[in-house]
């Protein structure tokens, strides 16, 4: 090692939670655990004295009101999504018409010429322009850069993501993937599009902005953060659909990337969404491309077309039941591409998180900057050099209709290039690296002329690396329509290859580039019910259905067996406690009393102003259980009975003494500026044992280790261990949210002493819910206007019977009740009514429970 040994010791000292912050990893294990710091959704309702209030004036009318608006909601999402949508297609379209006109007619002129130079500065000059903007955009807002998918997933699983579903958010993301997709970059718009939309989604109903604070109408309605899920879900099912020309593989898309719970009318709304995003998309995107307006004839941003044999060629079929023996082939091959582009991309995000991010974020623009040179040069000297002259097919320049698009302005002969190449050839590199993406894919599904094999391998090579560095750099960037492209390359050179070497003539090259596309996305990104809709829907024919289900499934087991798809890997990089569908069956060896946290930060019904700052400011919990101290059971509790009962195991790591808590509190509140709680402080340290007998306080600990049984029934604890310093039995009561009580101190709900309870100020669910979804932060809080002896009565407020376990209960139901339900907190009560530890998602990562069970094998 050769910096100095206090570094490397700071460095080995780090928790790996820590090193994740850092953007750090363990070298040896090379695995970044899920950060603590990620706050939770809360999806379940909270049914206080507020909520019970509105239920009480709540009829039937309504009801059916507050329905009929989350309708009127749910469509004006999908409109607006589609008009994102709209924007997006229509300048980078503009943009992209620009670049090549101008880029095609140098390179004819300086054909002649010799000057091909020019025409490489110019085509450069266009990109790097682009995604310099888009670059500086993802400056503005962060959060901006990449397909949004990954955080979007993490959204509807229950986590908050700064940032995320923001107005500045949508704003920076449509903007910057018009830029980078105009710039010439390997990525795609229609992953963004599903950020886009469910941004809208989250924004749309609050109709308030942070970024915009002059945008603020007293709208009652949607107040938690169980309406914003919906509404999420469906905006990104909006944005499938409106990306795709899909609304039924957007409604599983939101179904199977996320939603931790679904019912029945959610579909429906979520559905009604889809297809509004779609029509309005549809709607105009037809009348300005056609003039024909309401004629419906482009459903989506990206169309595969109608595929169908020739009809002079009577051998042709669109695939056989022999095809499916090469199918399941291209999906395992297609399953160890995906696997390899997602280690190598995983490889370079790590890379990134160590060597770019901490740098300064002008580093961030010159990689994506390198990049877009690299890409620009790439493309252009393999369009020039690398290329094949291959002759066109009869049917190519007699305007077959087995090249026309339904609903397209383009012919697919419109975008062959037939640079360096004599009449009646075409340019195969160039044809495919000098136009969109979107015409490339379509030369690949529909042209009849044939691709060199050669053309085939090396165009294939090149865009699966360019892809594979561009998908993680500082720019929007989406990557359905990069691996389609690489799938259809691949699969075109299978056909080619059975065509050419086996003699199977009967086979359709288009559905052989379909198949293979399939078999590269799904090894990549590893859906497979939706994906499966989605690619089914877009090319319009029902009859693929068998063959891709077959593909994506074959290419999502063989992707398995070596690593995850490239969204959950992007997940884990973050550090992000996302929840799986369900555990591991080994799991279930540990109860709730395993895995939960014993050492709990709890509240009085009745509770001194002074207490709840203290612990506000101590803590960074997001819920506090309610108790009081059931000195009834102490006996009891002392001769082990409860523990016995209910199996609860202490681990001596996880427990701080009572005296130890409170000498931080009371340390903690020297700065409040009261004299009267200052001296109350000094006073209180002052009679506290002193802090140096650290062998006695590692006794105590120890002593404490021992379970409670172990205790004879005649033997007494010492003087030292003092009733105060044990677990001493707690009844549950409820849970208080932290945003509750800042909420109550703000607003100054409390009264004296001198006063009944009933005296104290009642707030209304209106008043409680105001300040969402950013509620004020405790050290805002002027503390000179607090009077530290009031009392605050919490018990209207909290939540009295929370989703709760007991703690025999075993982790696979502890789990599935979580994830179903939307839980942020989940206490474990003891037979009795007593809280003994509390479960929150942290507690029920992957990586929290197999260090767990690893202890269980141990012990």
């Amino acid at each position: 090692c050769c910096c100095c040994p206090r570094c490397c010791g700071e460095r080995e000292s780090r928790t790996p939670e820590e090193l994740t912050i850092l953007g750090e990893t363990h070298e040896e294990e090379d695995e970044i655990l899920p950060r603590k710091d990620y706050e939770s959704l809360d999806y379940d309702r909270c049914i206080n004295d507020p909520y019970l209030e509105v239920l009480e004036i709540m009829d039937n009318k309504k009801a059916q009101r507050y329905e009929a608006v989350k309708w009127v909601m749910v469509f004006a999402i999908g409109v607006c999504t589609g008009l994102v949508g709209l924007f997006v297609d229509f300048f980078v379209r503009l943009f992209t018409q620009l670049k090549f006109r101008v880029v095609q007619s140098s390179v004819e002129e300086c054909t002649e010429k010799g000057c091909l130079a020019l025409s490489l500065l110019e085509l450069l000059g266009f990109n790097l322009t682009f995604v310099f903007l888009a670059s500086l955009l993802v400056l503005i807002q962060p959060v901006a850069a990449g397909s949004g998918i990954p955080e979007i997933k993490c959204y509807l699983n229950g986590v908050k993501v700064p940032g995320v579903v923001r107005l500045r958010t949508v704003v920076c993301k449509a903007m910057g993937v018009l830029f980078s997709v105009a710039g010439g970059l390997f990525v795609g718009k229609e992953g963004p599009m599903i950020h886009s939309g469910a941004v809208v989604g989250a924004g749309l109903p609050q109709f308030q902005s942070i970024s915009l604070r002059k945008i603020h109408f007293n709208f009652p309605y949607f107040r938690s953060d169980r309406d914003k899920r919906d509404f999420v879900s469906a905006g990104a099912a909006a944005g499938v659909a409106a990306a795709f020309g899909a609304p039924i593989g957007g409604t599983l898309f939101s179904l199977e990337e996320g939603s931790s719970f679904w019912n029945q009318g959610l579909t429906w709304k979520v559905l009604f969404c889809s297809m509004a995003a779609t029509f309005t998309l549809n709607f105009f995107r037809s009348g300005i491309q056609f003039g024909s307006w309401g004629s419906f004839q482009l459903p989506g941003l990206l169309n595969f077309g109608e595929f169908k044999c020739s009809e002079s060629d009577k051998k042709c079929h669109l695939w056989t039941a022999v095809d499916l023996g090469f199918f399941i082939l291209m999906g395992i091959v297609g399953g160890l591409l995906g696997a390899t582009f997602n280690c190598l991309n995983k490889r370079l995000a790590k890379y990134r998180m160590r060597n770019v991010h901490p740098k300064p974020k002008l580093v961030r623009v010159l990689e994506s900057l390198l990049v877009s040179l690299t890409t620009t040069v790439v493309v252009f000297i393999a369009s020039m050099v690398l290329g094949e002259c291959r002759q066109m097919s009869s049917t190519s320049h007699s305007g077959n209709d087995t090249l026309s698009l339904q609903g397209t302005s383009e012919d697919v002969n419109s975008s062959i290039k037939t640079f360096f190449c004599p009449n009646e050839t075409y340019n195969d590199m160039a044809t495919l690296f000098f136009n969109p993406q979107e015409s490339a894919i379509l030369q690949l599904f529909h042209q009849d002329g044939t691709f060199s094999p050669v053309t085939l391998s090396l165009f294939f090579l090149l865009y699966f690396l360019l892809s594979c560095w561009t998908y993680g750099i500082s720019v929007p960037s989406g990557l359905f329509v990069p691996s389609l492209l690489c799938g259809a390359a691949f699969g075109r050179l299978v056909a080619n290859l059975l065509k050419s070497y086996i003699g199977l003539d009967h086979i359709y090259s288009g559905t052989f580039a379909l198949i293979g596309a399939a078999a590269f996305l799904g090894g990549v990104v590893r859906m497979t019910i939706s994906l499966t809709v989605i690619l089914i829907e877009s090319t319009n024919e029902i009859t693929y259905g068998l063959p891709i289900m077959i593909t994506l499934m074959v290419a999502k087991w063989t992707g398995d067996f070596f690593n995850k798809g490239i969204y959950d890997i992007h997940v884990n990089l973050r550090g992000v406690p996302l929840l799986e569908w369900e555990t591991e069956v080994e799991m279930d060896k540990l109860r709730a009393s395993d895995i939960m946290e014993p050492n709990l930060t709890y509240v009085y019904p009745h509770t001194r102003i002074q207490s709840l700052v203290s612990i506000l400011r101590t803590t960074v919990h997001h819920a506090f259980p309610v108790v009081t101290e059931n000195r009834g059971n102490e006996r009891e509790f002392m001769k082990g009975n409860q523990l016995i009962s209910n199996n609860i195991k202490f681990k001596k790591s996880s427990i701080l003494t009572r005296a130890g808590e409170q000498r931080k509190r009371s340390q903690s509140m020297k700065s409040y500026p009261s004299s009267e709680l200052r001296n109350m402080c000094d006073e209180h340290i002052a009679t506290e044992e002193p802090p140096e007998k650290e062998d006695l306080l590692q006794q105590m600990l120890e002593r404490r280790y021992t379970p409670y049984p172990n205790l004879y029934p005649d033997q007494s604890p010492s003087e030292e261990w003092t009733m105060e310093e044990r677990f001493r039995p707690l009844t549950f009561h409820g849970l208080i949210l932290r945003s509750q009580l800042v909420t109550l101190l703000v607003r100054g709900v409390c009264y004296s002493e001198s006063q009944s309870s009933a005296s104290q100020p009642r707030l209304s669910h209106a008043e409680m819910s105001e300040d969402y979804p950013r509620y004020p932060d405790i050290h805002d809080l002027d503390l000179t206007l607090l009077n530290p002896r009031m009392i605050v009565d919490v018990t209207p407020y909290m939540n009295p019977s929370p989703f709760a376990v007991s703690p025999n209960t075993h982790v696979s139901q502890v789990f599935n009740l979580f994830r179903t339900m939307g839980l942020r907190h989940l206490p474990v009560v003891n037979a009795v009514g007593e809280i003994v530890g509390i479960i929150t998602r942290h507690n029920l990562t992957h990586e929290f429970l197999q260090a767990r069970l690893r202890q269980h094998y141990q012990t």
